[in-house]
């Protein structure tokens, strides 16, 4: 149990399964295998440096910090930077207030929430990810977003090098043992490529809309939502503006102060 919370088992679990998934597409009989025999290795070479650098950004959204609330002092500093994003939204005329966090006890900025797996606060709270066994939150959204698409890539390729393999046998018997392992990898590959596509969608639609899987699931419950219409995202600038903040511009942002409600759907 203690090892499963630690989240070794779990990037255990997927480290073994990519590789061990990897090296049956390159024993068999697959276009990566013909390739080589044929001393093209530029596939191969680039198929490999594409499941290296899968695990690589794994590792790097599932050991960095996505946005921890570390102390209120931290939490009452917070300003941005310019003043751009306070121009293009109008500010209310009665701001949400922080409130204190009912489980680690510390102020809570605007758009946190607490994680009971973390045991922390994380700012700008997407979700917790079970498979990389932490939080998506303000600092590390982008680079899960990025790793969902070479991800995508990596599992799209193997789907298509297994599906290569398969042999034809006379009988349905030899024709299972024949492709056996690449059935399996076939599977793996084919699950995942669905998975990681819808999730890879869905938060391309939050980055273009400002918004959060939290935000989104529960907006009925989240205060600062609630006192808005329901097709109302204050944080919302435009798809153009919100996918530029949310790759390219790296800062911690006080949300309280770029927070607006539009009254009666007036722009």
């Amino acid at each position: 149990m203690r090892l499963f919370r630690s989240g070794c088992l779990v990037r255990t679990t997927h480290v073994t399964l990519t590789w061990l998934t990897t090296l049956i597409l390159f024993l068999h009989n697959t276009d990566l295998r013909k390739c080589k025999e044929r001393g093209e290795l530029l596939q191969p070479v680039l198929f490999g440096s594409v499941v290296l650098l899968s695990v690589m950004m794994y590792f790097t959204v599932s050991l960095m910090d996505p946005g921890f609330v570390l102390s209120d002092s931290a939490t009452q500093s917070t300003t941005l930077d310019d003043e751009e994003l306070e121009k293009m939204i109008p500010r209310r005329e009665s701001s949400q207030g922080q409130r204190r966090c009912g489980y680690c006890f510390r102020m809570q900025p605007m758009r946190a929430r607490h994680c009971k797996e973390c045991k922390k606060c994380i700012r700008r709270y997407d979700h917790h990810c079970p498979w990389i066994d932490n939080c998506v939150g303000e600092r590390n959204h982008r680079w899960f977003l990025l790793y969902l698409c070479v991800q995508l890539l990596a599992v799209s390729w193997g789907l298509q090098t297994a599906w290569s393999g398969l042999t034809f046998a006379p009988t349905w018997r030899q024709w299972f043992i024949h492709n056996g392992f690449l059935l399996g990898a076939l599977a793996v590959t084919g699950i995942f490529t669905v998975v990681v596509l819808l999730l890879l969608c869905i938060h391309l639609y939050l980055a273009a809309t400002n918004t959060t899987t939290w935000e989104f699931m529960s907006r009925h419950r989240i205060a600062y939502l609630k006192a808005c219409d329901s097709e109302e995202n204050p944080f919302d600038r435009g798809m153009v503006c919100n996918l530029w903040d949310f790759f390219c511009v790296c800062r911690t942002v006080a949300w309280e102060r770029v927070y607006s409600r539009r009254s009666g759907g007036a722009v």
